[in-house]
């Protein structure tokens, strides 16, 4: 069973109707300020689509981590008035969920106007494990589409949560897979079932742990897997090299060790830097020189020098790898990119990427956040995904919720 698409809604027609649409608004921000707002740009076309066939469409949406209750910290107001600015039509926001004023607003909507939703995790029941919990609140967001409601959902960063805005909610409400979740999957098809070689995947970011899952399934499907940030470092140290005091979770090591020689076995190559940008403390103020990644402790800071990105010979090393590619994958920054020192390996990973001509997929999160500090441009790239969690589970084989809602 395939899901129905956001054309196909529109050809039932939704003027007048109320749309309730799961979008991703869950932007950084610094105080008040949204500082990357890729993800309401990524969001805008498919609210606006339906805006412009005389939808009332209701927005729900998430941002950060609440403790299930409301705090201004985590409000979606930000986001929504970034939204308000791009868009053009009525933006309205509620101040609660699906309370009182969610209600009369959701009420009020005309033809064409746009509701967005408080934060969504600011009930406690959008998160919770118990089933019923979830299925009373997807029945209050429900409620706000009226007797002849849709829904769409096109928040790919949150497909991977089986929560009720994303997953119960689906079964309440006619539902459609918006567009920006459909060029999602349709990317990640391509770099799962038939990606032109060679295929190269870059990995970084700071534990292994945290991609244990998708290096296991991709070692028999790419050809060349370059290994930077952090969880370089302990496969440096499976290597028997020392590291310092550079990340490293020893816990991983036989883990690691076990990808090394399966690596050899499937015909994929594992690259890792060769040279360290070694720190003596974590900081912009910290002194810091290149290493040979086999001599991480024989240098000015000995044993106490900190590993905080791979060096220039590693970024043109793996940058030429990259160049030569015909797909592309990148997850997880080289180094602390925030930091101009140790912002090199992430720089030159991105910009191999820029100069390629491989189809290319930038693996949302972190990535997305590093390429735009950076200054680099959305279509300096083939793709930049908007969900860094659900692109890595997709790409470990799992099934996610948010998707599977829609087969039903």
């Amino acid at each position: 069973m395939t899901s129905h698409t956001l054309d196909e809604l529109l050809a039932v027609g939704v003027r007048g109707r109320h749309v309730l649409v799961r979008s991703d608004l869950n932007v950084p921000l610094d105080g008040s300020t949204v500082t990357d707002d890729g993800r309401v740009r990524a969001s805008l076309p498919v609210i606006a689509k339906l805006a412009d066939a005389g939808a009332r469409v209701v927005v729900m949406a998430h941002l950060g981590r609440p403790k299930g209750s409301p705090d201004p910290k985590y409000s979606i107001k930000p986001a929504a008035e970034r939204l308000r600015e791009l868009a053009g039509f009525p933006v309205a926001i509620a101040q609660d969920v699906t309370g009182p004023d969610a209600r009369a607003a959701a009420a009020r909507l005309g033809d064409g106007e746009v509701l967005v939703l408080e934060n969504v995790r600011f009930d406690a029941r959008e998160t919770s494990k118990d089933d019923a919990e979830r299925a009373a609140f997807a029945a209050e967001l429900a409620a706000l589409t009226g007797a002849n409601g849709a829904y769409v959902d096109d928040a790919f960063g949150a497909v991977h949560r089986k929560h009720a805005s994303v997953f119960d909610i689906a079964a309440l409400l006619p539902s459609y897979q918006g567009d920006l979740v459909r060029t999602e999957v349709e990317v990640l098809k391509t770099l799962t079932e038939a990606p032109k070689r060679p295929y190269v995947v870059v990995l970084g970011g700071s534990k292994v742990s945290d991609k244990l899952a998708v290096i296991d399934n991709l070692l028999g499907r790419a050809d060349h897997l370059l290994i930077g940030g952090g969880m370089a470092f302990t496969f440096l140290k499976a290597q028997g090299h020392a590291v310092g005091a550079s990340l490293l979770e020893e816990d991983q090591l036989d883990t690691v060790r076990g990808y090394l020689t399966r690596a050899k076995e499937v015909g994929c190559d594992i690259i890792l830097p060769t040279d360290i940008v070694v720190a003596s403390k974590f900081g912009a103020d910290a002194e810091y020189e290149v290493l040979p990644a086999d001599k991480l402790e024989d240098g000015t800071f000995g044993a106490s020098g900190l590993g905080l990105d791979i060096g220039p010979e590693s970024g043109e090393n793996f940058a030429s790898y990259i160049r030569s590619a015909n797909t592309v994958f990148w997850n997880g920054p080289m180094g602390v990119f925030e930091i101009e020192a140790f912002a090199g390996g992430t720089r030159a990973v991105a910009q191999g990427l820029a100069d390629s001509e491989a189809f290319s997929v930038v693996g949302g999160g972190d990535s997305a956040a590093a390429v735009r500090t950076l200054g680099f441009h959305d279509d300096d790239f083939g793709h930049i995904s908007t969900g860094g969690g659900a692109s890595l589970e997709y790409l470990e084989g799992k099934e996610l919720p948010g998707l599977t809602a829609l087969d039903r």
